[in-house]
């Protein structure tokens, strides 16, 4: 019996009752991994730019059934499978692979990066919609901080309760997918501390963690703003390459440090630090914008390309950190009037918008002249 004990359990093992309590942050992981995660019960998809060639033997051991890559809209049209119409609809679309389809290939129709204007082999004519559990699977590799495309295996209900046992193959529930993207997890308050900062010695930095387990959002109170007035505030999504590195490739550390000092000389106010890097896409992703903008796409079409909305950002946080902060009128510090309109969305008073300019740097005037023809930024 003791040597029994120790041989491994089998990859089609069942699952029991208490190895259900998976979440979707078990889920998360997985995908980051290139391991397959059996979505809603009925599908197993895999992150589209991790595939290789034993994730899709692995695939195949499990079902015969034909595989299909699920791309976001947007992507579809990037790669001449949709028209430009298609835009219109909801949702993500399913393209039908070739059985000899490589991995290779596969790859490089999540990251265009990867395969600039080349004509992808071994696709079915047309994209259709996508089931729901195949549309949450690109969902959730948005929430990896990966391309938004996967590959896909439905599985007939035989073999999609076969793999609801199995130990090896991490389950995720699409409601919990679609709504943990819909950032309807909730902020705590987790701590603050002084913090002294070079045009602002008297600051504070307040840190609130999103109830998703995803990287915490920092609220800098400068002075002592008055609750009772419209307080002077400045939403800046974190920027690692123009906060910390001085990247000349934006302007987003020019408007960390100005607005700091601006709303310092205006007596007092607050900034948010909100984690959402690269337009909400991701740090990796963004350097992958980088290399289509060199290619000759602007910002906007380099977003698009990779699949991704031109701005993915949610400022349901940036709203929930000021009502926790006790402040529900502002004065806004932005170019940006989407920031103005969300902040009204989600129940915050924008009493004032207050601009934010710097001058362009020799590298980032096609940056800054896209946000103002493109993404109506008021410069």
């Amino acid at each position: 019996m003791a040597e029994r004990s120790r041989r491994p359990i089998s990859r089609a093992a069942s699952r029991p009752a208490n190895a259900r309590n998976n979440t979707l942050d078990d889920a998360i992981v997985a995908f980051r991994r290139g391991e397959p995660v059996l979505v809603g019960g009925a599908v197993l998809a895999i992150a589209a730019e991790l595939a290789s060639e034993r994730s899709l033997r692995r695939l195949r051991e499990i079902s015969s059934r034909p595989l299909s890559v699920v791309l976001t809209r947007r992507r579809a049209v990037a790669l001449g499978l949709a028209p430009r119409e298609a835009l219109s609809g909801a949702g993500a679309v399913s393209v039908g692979l070739a059985p000899e389809l490589s991995a290779a290939v596969i790859r490089n129709l999540a990251d265009p990066a990867a395969s600039l204007g080349a004509e992808p082999p071994g696709l079915g004519p047309q994209p259709e919609p996508a089931a729901p559990a195949a549309d949450a699977a690109v969902t959730l590799a948005k929430l990896a901080a990966l391309l938004p495309a996967a590959l896909v295996l439905p599985l007939a209900p035989a073999e999609a309760a076969l793999a609801c046992r199995r130990l090896d193959l991490v389950p995720a529930d699409i409601e919990a997918v679609m709504r943990r993207r819909a950032a309807m997890a909730g902020l705590t308050r987790v701590t603050e501390a002084r913090v002294p900062l070079a045009d602002a010695e008297d600051a504070r930095l307040v840190a609130f963690r999103p109830g998703d387990g995803g990287s915490e959002h920092l609220a800098i109170v400068i002075g002592m703003p008055d609750r009772d007035a419209p307080v002077l505030v400045r939403l800046h999504s974190e920027c690692f390459t123009g906060d910390r590195l001085g990247s000349l490739r934006c302007d987003c550390g020019e408007q960390l440090r100005g607005a700091i000092a601006t709303i310092a000389r205006q007596g007092g106010g607050l900034l948010l630090y909100l984690a959402q890097e690269g337009r909400g896409i991701g740090l990796v992703n963004k350097l992958r914008a980088y290399q289509l903008q060199d290619a000759g796409f602007d910002t906007i079409d380099a977003n698009e390309q990779l699949g991704f909305d031109a701005d993915e950002r949610v400022y349901l946080p940036a709203a929930e950190i000021l009502r926790q902060l006790g402040f529900t009128t502002v004065r806004l510090l932005t170019n940006n009037p989407d920031k103005v309109a969300a902040l009204k969305r989600y129940g915050i008073t924008v009493a004032e918008r207050v601009p934010h300019i710097f001058p362009a740097n020799g590298h980032n005037e096609r940056y800054l002249r896209t946000k103002a023809t493109r993404s109506g930024h008021l410069l």
